[in-house]
């Protein structure tokens, strides 16, 4: 969820202490708190009412003895939770889930990266630029001018109610890449000053494009220049190295062996791609609708794409502009920030005459980093490409853009933007199901040191309750508008404490993570709830900004979906995606529920202003 600030006023807060020798963007860094541990107690009492919400009486009546017995004075979770405890009094450990989280949630994680750990901005269109090559530039420029603040320090740090936040994630931003290895992916980082270019793909074709020449900045003039030269002279279609990433990350990492072991260049070939400060990806497709669109932004044909980048910008033939990025490393929060700005920097001219520069004329074509194929590479590709478009396949995506409200009328309803848009969600998928279930949200929980996220759990008892009575006829509209409003306080009491390290799935996990070779795993893990309320059917988050028109990535289980959502001033916009369950039927019903929150608060509002 995004609710982040930039104060650049902020120069001392209270309980903080500014170390400036590690510059602006770290400043706050050492004195953020730390990830806390919960008590036994207080999960259990959260989990019990999630649990409740979701299953029926009599599996809940075994949960809660399942749980009780778990708290049993001699049961081995105290003996766990002391662990967990140390772990996090431990002043080696800045945070005691950070290691376990990136390499069960990421690392270790074997799916393919697109779709399944990827996700993608799709920004509004430029009306008065509407070439790529010179939309290409702009944003080139933009993306180097926010590099410029994350190398030199400068950057402001975000906040989130005046509170600094962690921006460790930042240094997997730029010169970074994700590498396959068989036991665990890793990210490796290059040195900044000795890797400041950035590639361009153009055909499946990668050429290395230098961001200096004696010491001075390229223009966006001299950017588009290189990328026209680049999109002028690429007439022949390349193999698709970029295949390969997309690939179950073992077969990838054999497939890179095989790539380094078909010539001694291909090291160097690949490392240029891997250390280079960003990627553009000159698309030749021109997508119309908002799902074309996501598709583009998304994952793209598998092929003009190197998917271990964190950050992809994209162009296609009309100028339409988007990006992808990679998760393992960095949340959504960060790349977010980055591409607002390169957002507002392009759309609303901010870009100075000199960055933009004059017209370049002619360029030459930067150097192509050229790789050498045996057989095996070759085959490789080909089976990587057939997957990855099987993969993709076997996805539904629907976009629903909802333009009767936004932030700005929900406010005025006296609600949280963010609970009002969840529990049209939950109608939405009550409507079309007839039964609600297990619903995560992503609550960032950055205000601590390398903290990342926490789950919000939006099924509670009192969603289902104004769902049920939403969809009752004899529910008079005064009764509707006092569930949805305890339905909305509830959510808002969940993820106000999952943003306090005080969720219920992190901790539980690190008590598991906690267990020790040989020890028998309690019966609150092999319970059946245990299993059930963790399994995502609905996978939802919110970025939001006013100058993209598509946020979205995949759902999380084959029985789910994942719905990206935004929450602009004036309208709302859904990402829906799974594996074809109906995402079109959900857009319909998730818009019917919009409409019918918006009648009963309307007529509610309108009875106030009456009295």
């Amino acid at each position: 969820m995004s609710s982040l600030r930039m104060n650049s006023t902020a120069s001392s807060i209270p309980g903080y202490v500014e170390d400036k020798s590690k510059g602006n963007m770290l400043r706050y860094q050492d004195s953020l708190p730390r990830l806390p541990v919960p008590s036994l107690e207080e999960t259990a009492v959260r989990y019990l009412k999630s649990v409740k919400a979701a299953v029926s009486p009599e599996q809940y009546a075994r949960t809660e003895q399942v749980v009780k017995d778990f708290l049993k004075p001699g049961s081995i979770s105290h003996e766990l939770q002391k662990r967990l405890e140390a772990k996090a009094a431990d002043p080696n450990v800045k945070n005691w889930l950070y290691e376990w989280w990136n390499q069960l949630a990421y690392l270790t994680y074997k799916d393919p990266v697109v779709p399944y750990v990827s996700y993608f901005y799709s920004y509004n269109d430029d009306k008065l630029v509407t070439n790529p090559d010179d939309r290409a530039g702009q944003v080139i420029v933009a993306a180097l001018k926010f590099r410029d603040q994350v190398v030199d320090g400068s950057l402001e740090p975000e906040y989130m109610r005046k509170q600094p936040l962690c921006m460790d994630s930042y240094k997997y931003m730029f010169n970074c890449c994700r590498i396959p290895d068989l036991t665990a992916d890793y990210p490796k980082k290059y040195d900044y000053a000795a890797n400041d270019y950035i590639v361009v793909i153009r055909k499946n074709r990668f050429f290395k494009v230098p961001t200096q020449i004696n010491g001075k900045r390229l223009t966006a003039a001299e950017f588009a220049a290189q990328c026209r030269a680049i999109r002028e002279n690429t007439v022949n279609v390349g193999p698709g190295l970029g295949a390969l990433t997309s690939m179950n990350r073992d077969d990838w990492a054999r497939a890179r062996s095989a790539v380094l072991q078909a010539s001694p260049e291909n090291a160097a070939a690949l490392e240029a791609i891997e250390a280079a400060s960003f990627v553009v990806c000159l698309d030749d497709v021109e997508p119309v609708t908002l799902e074309e669109r996501a598709h583009t932004m998304w994952h793209g044909d598998g092929l003009n794409r190197f998917y271990d980048k964190p950050l992809q910008f994209i162009v296609t033939e009309t100028g339409s502009v988007g990006f992808m990025g990679e998760h393992s490393m960095m949340d959504g929060t960060p790349t977010c920030r980055l591409n607002e700005y390169v957002s507002d920097l392009t759309l609303n001219r901010k870009l100075t005459a000199e960055e933009l520069g004059s017209n370049a004329g002619g360029a030459a074509v930067p150097a192509e980093i050229v790789f050498k194929y045996s057989p095996e590479v070759q085959a490789a590709i080909k089976k990587a490409h057939k997957s990855f478009t099987e993969t993709i396949e076997a996805h539904q995506v629907r976009v629903l853009k909802y333009d009767k409200f936004g932030k700005n009328l929900i406010k005025k309803f006296k609600c949280s933007p963010d609970a009002f848009v969840q529990m049209c969600i939950q109608l939405g998928y009550y409507k079309m199901f007839g039964v609600c279930r297990p619903t995560y949200e992503s609550a960032a929980t950055r205000k601590f040191q390398l903290g990342r996220t926490e789950t919000c759990r939006s099924l509670s008892q009192d969603s289902v309750a104004f769902v049920k009575a939403m969809q009752d006829p004899r529910v008079d509209n005064s009764a509707k508008v006092a569930a949805a409003r305890k339905a909305f306080d509830s959510h808002i009491k969940y993820i106000g404490d999952a943003s306090e390290g005080r969720g219920v799935d992190r901790h539980l996990l690190g008590l598991k993570l906690s267990l020790k070779e040989g020890e028998e795993v309690p019966a609150l893990f092999k319970d059946p709830s245990y299993a059930y309320t963790g399994s995502w059917y609905l996978s939802t988050s919110q970025l939001s900004c006013e100058r993209f028109n598509g946020y979205g990535w995949s759902q999380v289980i084959d029985d789910g979906f994942g719905i990206a959502y935004m929450i602009n001033n004036d309208f709302l916009n859904f990402n829906i995606c799974s594996k074809h369950l109906g995402s079109d039927k959900l857009q319909f019903y998730i818009r019917q529920a919009a409409d019918d929150l918006y009648e009963i608060f309307t007529a509610d509002l309108a009875a106030k202003s009456k009295l």
